[in-house]
């Protein structure tokens, strides 16, 4: 089970809470939206940023949106490895397994990126 398949699992769940509670997601989604808007950090650093927060968080399925959305913005293995290393200072034990979790994650996603995109952080 990878993280596509986490992704998958999580769609249409996700879907039937959107429609059951549409005003929460739809602002959700702005600061979503907001919050990853290239600034003074460039998209790549802040999906890093949230990367290493679902490490420390274990949210599986945050785990594999951030590290799709990482990899699709050109991010490196190496800083993904790096921004673990910062979660595991944070959080100790459990990012030592949740971290592996989100270099696979980001592995099994870069593998579907052109080398062209990758521009880093």
């Amino acid at each position: 089970m990878g993280a596509e398949h986490t992704i998958d699992m999580l769609r249409e769940p996700t879907r039937e809470l959107r429609r059951a509670t549409p005003e929460v997601w739809q602002a959700f989604g702005r600061l979503h939206d907001a919050a990853l808007l290239p600034g003074a950090l460039g998209a790549g650093t802040k999906e890093l940023i949230a990367l290493a927060i679902a490490v420390v968080k274990g949210c599986d399925g945050c785990i594999a949106h951030h590290a799709k959305a990482a990899a699709a913005h050109g991010v490196t293995r190496s800083e993904v490895a790096e921004a673990v290393g910062v979660a595991l200072l944070m959080d100790g034990g459990p990012a030592s397994t949740n971290g592996p979790r989100a270099l696979a994650a980001f592995d099994e996603f870069r593998a579907h990126v052109p080398v062209e995109a990758s521009d880093g952080g």
